[in-house]
């Protein structure tokens, strides 16, 4: 008399069901996952690392298909008086996992000055 329950087979699929095992890839995928606060530190350290420069502040930050898309505010040169030091805006694109894929300055200014309202 065969046993069904005690085969190999039987086991297999009593002790990994398909189901169990998509939620088990899917938690695996989210601890890999960085979070907000981890992306947007990561993001400040590694542009810093190429450029050489202070990423002083992130002014615009979301998710987007490929990753992570960041603003971030670096200090380009520093003068006296402070609101006299440079300062440009750079994007900077991340992968899902918050690793730096581009970065490229879109705007470079002084640290007093305001932007021009547009209407």
């Amino acid at each position: 008399m065969s046993n069904t329950k005690n085969s190999p087979e039987a086991q297999t699929s009593q002790n990994s069901p398909r189901g169990k095992e998509k939620d088990t890839e899917e938690n695996v995928a989210d601890e890999r996952r960085p979070k907000p606060m981890e992306v947007l530190r990561e993001a400040r350290a590694q542009l810093s690392e190429l450029t050489g420069m202070t990423a002083e502040n992130v002014s615009s930050f979301e998710q987007t298909e490929d990753g992570w898309s960041l603003e971030v505010e670096v200090l380009e040169l520093s003068r006296v008086p402070d609101t006299m030091s440079l300062m440009a805006s750079y994007r900077v694109e991340l992968d899902h996992e918050g690793q730096l894929t581009g970065y490229r300055r879109v705007r470079r200014y002084e640290r007093g000055r305001a932007d021009a309202h547009r209407r």
